[in-house]
Formats: structure tokens, C-alpha cells, sequence
């Protein structure tokens, strides 16, 4: 009889961005999945990209008005955002 290591979806999918992208990866991606329940609706509605890389966040806002009430949160957003994930991903933030 040969028997099967029988696994739930979630935790394959987790394996194999492991394995090919890297642990870190999935925290990245819970960082910008968690964007909009750290700045709230509007501002999320107003975030036209969001990446990472090496540990800076790109944030791409469609307003100069927004950009600069941002830039005074920054150091907030970054413990909020980090919070979220339960690990220090963020460590600068970069808004476009």
C-alpha cells in the first residue's frame, strides 16, 4: 500500500515560495496586502504602487498633497506595517 504525505494547499503554496522565492518574499507581500488597513481607505484608494526591495517600501501616491502628509508618517506607517507582519520588513519607506 503506498500512502501519501497529504498536506493543506496553504502550506504548499507556502513551501514552494520558500523554496523559489524565498521566506522573505511572503512577508513582503503580507506588508503591501496590510497597506490599506494601516493607512485606511482613502489613502489606500489614492496608492497607485507599492513594492519592496531590500527592505524599502516604494510608495507611489497620486497627489503632492498626500506625499507630503505621508512623509511626516513614515516612522509610524514603518512600526504599524511591521506590526502587522510580526517581523521588521520595512525599514525605510520611499514615497514616489
Amino acid at each position: 500500500m503506498v500512502y501519501f504525505d497529504v498536506k493543506p494547499l496553504g502550506d504548499l503554496i507556502k513551501e514552494f515560495y520558500e523554496q523559489h522565492r524565498g521566506a522573505a518574499y511572503l512577508d513582503e507581500v503580507k506588508v503591501i496586502e496590510s497597506w490599506p488597513k494601516v493607512v485606511g481607505p482613502f489613502i489606500a484608494s489614492h496608492t497607485i504602487d507599492l513594492s519592496i526591495k531590500n527592505h524599502v517600501l516604494f510608495v507611489r501616491v497620486d497627489s503632492d498633497a498626500l506625499r507630503s502628509e505621508l512623509s511626516y508618517s513614515k516612522s509610524l506607517l514603518m512600526k504599524n506595517l511591521n506590526e502587522m507582519v510580526g517581523k521588521e520588513i520595512v525599514k525605510e519607506i520611499v514615497l514616489n
